[in-house]
Order: C-alpha cells, then structure tokens, then sequence
C-alpha cells in the first residue's frame, strides 16, 4: 500500500493558483466561480491528506459565510474523514468536495486537470 503525504512541488502552484482564484472570486460576489474553484483544488488536492483536508477547510468556510446549512453540514465528515482517506490510497479520483455531490463517488476529471495531474506528478492517482 502506497501512503501519500505531501503534494508534488511540481503540482503545487496549480494547486495554489485554484485557492487564490477561488478566494479573489469569492472577494468579488461571483460564488459559483468560487465554488468551482474550491472543487478544482480539491480534485488536485484529494490525494494528499493536508491539501485535501483544507481544501475541506474552505469549503466548511464558504458554507459558513454564505450560511449554506447544507454545505456546513456535509462539510464536517469530509473534514475530519477526508484526509485519512487521502493517507491510505482510497479515494473517490475526480470528486469535487462538495456536499452536493456523495463523499465516496468517483467523477471524470476535467480534461485541463487531469492534464495537470498526469505531468506534474510521478504517481498513478488517476487510476
């Protein structure tokens, strides 16, 4: 069994740039784009437990600060499970994070991240 702990440095500033995009939409009133930036760092993020817990973290946020009850509430078992899942090599690949969507559900990756993904890093996590 293969454990991740750390993202790629290769893979990071992707990472990086999808949370900075997701904060400055948010600063500007555009949610959904916010939203879907939060999801776009978490499919990169997903399997490595830190980055996968925050971006948990975030979207806990996001809930918190739109009062979306929903979101909140889905937020907390990702919160605490996700990162163990991340650690032990068994997650749902391409999963976008939110509540709206059942935590253990595999989902396609985007193309320009599933790119991303396959020449940033030297592990086989779209598999």
């Amino acid at each position: 069994m293969k454990f991740y702990t750390t993202m790629p440095p290769a893979l990071k500033p992707f990472y990086q740039q999808e949370l900075s995009n997701a904060e400055n939409t948010f600063s500007k009133g555009y949610l959904q784009q916010s939203w879907l930036h939060l999801e776009r760092a978490h499919i990169l993020g997903q399997p490595y437990p830190f980055a996968h817990s925050f971006v948990h973290w975030k979207m806990l946020l996001f809930g918190i600060k739109t009062k979306n009850s929903k979101e909140i509430i889905g937020q907390i078992p990702r919160l605490i499970f996700g990162g163990v899942k991340s650690f032990v090599g068994k997650i749902p690949v391409g999963n976008t994070g939110g509540a709206n969507v059942p935590p253990l559900h595999p989902m396609e990756i985007p193309e320009d991240l599933l790119i991303i993904i396959q020449t940033h890093t030297s592990n086989e996590i779209t598999n």
